[in-house]
């Protein structure tokens, strides 16, 4: 048995639903679908993080009138939101592309990295290019990094046989270690006081404010603009159809003539480019312009690899419906840090009750399936009947 005959063996999730050729009735119902199962979940997440709050013997209405206006509250608040969801986002788009190839893609925190590094060494090589030149240039050593990154356990599944969600946590670690031995010594600032960052990176590489006097950057609407560019790969170009078609079935793509194992590369490359690119504007978008690694990977990378996965899956893994999951997503961390301020409560908290989010969730997916499947046989009674 060949490595790509092996791959309905591995715990992959079902491809979602493709919708084109669907009637309106059927769209419709699907979308319904696929707004309220994860909204319930929600639902119910936050009903589980109320009880968690009384057991402290805080205020849960007070509590989460406090998360809503620390995310959403007003224009700092929403420019804030914008950019903790940007790189939700982004990996969030990548998951998609990945997912709807049939592979799964844990690896967005060593992607993410990868971008980084990438990024930041093209800015300390070539300083003095001209701003114009040297913002795509740094996105796109990003893309790289991260779609390097992704490209190799694509090849190892493809090729030999490795599981790809093994592979990618491992690469994560690998990411990680990696960024803390180049700042250690190579890409450290020179000076009497050893912290992990490089220099302030190149003026010319620093992302433009938008207007409105807030944190705001471009990268956030680059963000969006992956996105819009995902969705356009999958269901709008040929590459997306193979791609989907692989993850339907790789059997009967092969047999129909389709390059399976590049495909599989080619998904989570472009999966890892995502990440990437979100490594280079947390970089070149922040206030300090530099790449940071004291406190570790995470406190890089603010856990956006995983918290992408939970975007993703949220927006029904489809690029553009990740857009507003990723915005909500992004919402209740942000919000999470005025909640604990108001009730001054365990930092704890916030994380447990995020984890309860992201389980309730990940959960609702097989309740959305079976929705979804009674969605399509009232739609198919509704037309028989017209």
């Amino acid at each position: 048995m060949s490595v790509v005959e092996e791959t309905h063996h591995l715990n992959v999730p079902e491809p979602p639903h493709d919708s084109e050729g669907e009637s309106w009735p059927q769209r419709l119902l699907r979308g319904a679908a696929a707004l309220i199962v994860p909204l319930g979940a929600v639902t119910a997440a936050l009903a589980v993080g109320a009880i968690m709050l009384l057991a402290l013997g805080a205020n849960p209405i007070q509590g989460y009138r406090a998360l809503f206006a620390g995310a959403f509250g007003g224009w700092n608040e929403l420019a804030d939101t914008a950019l903790k969801s940007m790189p939700l986002l982004l990996v969030g788009a990548g998951i998609c592309i990945a997912f709807r190839a049939g592979v799964i893609n844990i690896g967005g925190e060593g992607q993410i990295i990868m971008g980084a590094i990438f990024s930041t060494s093209v800015a300390l090589a070539i300083p003095g290019t001209p701003r114009v030149l040297l913002v795509p240039i740094v996105l796109l050593a990003g893309a790289l990094g991260g779609g390097v990154w992704g490209a190799i356990p694509g090849a190892l599944k493809a090729y030999a046989g490795v599981s790809e969600i093994l592979s990618t946590i491992m690469l994560n670690i690998v990411a990680a270690q990696f960024l803390s031995f180049l700042l250690q010594d190579l890409l450290i600032e020179e000076g009497e006081i050893r912290i992990q960052q490089t220099k302030r990176l190149s003026e010319n590489a620093d992302l433009p404010l938008l207007p409105g006097d807030t944190r705001l950057h471009l990268g956030v609407l680059f963000a969006i603009g992956v996105a819009v560019l995902a969705y356009v790969l999958l269901f709008r170009s040929a590459l997306g159809v193979r791609l989907r078609a692989v993850g339907h079935n790789p059997h009967a793509s092969r047999y129909a003539g389709m390059p399976v194992r590049r495909s599989i590369v080619q998904a989570l490359a472009l999966s890892g480019a995502c990440s990437g690119i979100a490594g280079a504007i947390l970089v070149f978008g922040s206030e300090s312009h530099r790449l940071i690694g004291e406190g570790g990977a995470a406190g890089f990378t603010q856990n956006a690899g995983f918290n992408g996965i939970v975007a993703a899956l949220f927006g029904g893994l489809h690029p553009l419906w990740t857009i507003p999951a990723s915005f909500l997503f992004g919402g209740m961390l942000t919000g999470g840090i005025e909640l604990q301020r108001e009730l001054q409560v365990p930092a704890a908290l916030i994380v447990a009750l995020n984890g309860v989010v992201v389980v309730f969730v990940v959960g609702s997916m097989k309740l959305r399936r079976r929705v979804n499947r009674g969605a399509e046989r009232l739609a198919e009674r509704m037309e028989s009947s017209s």
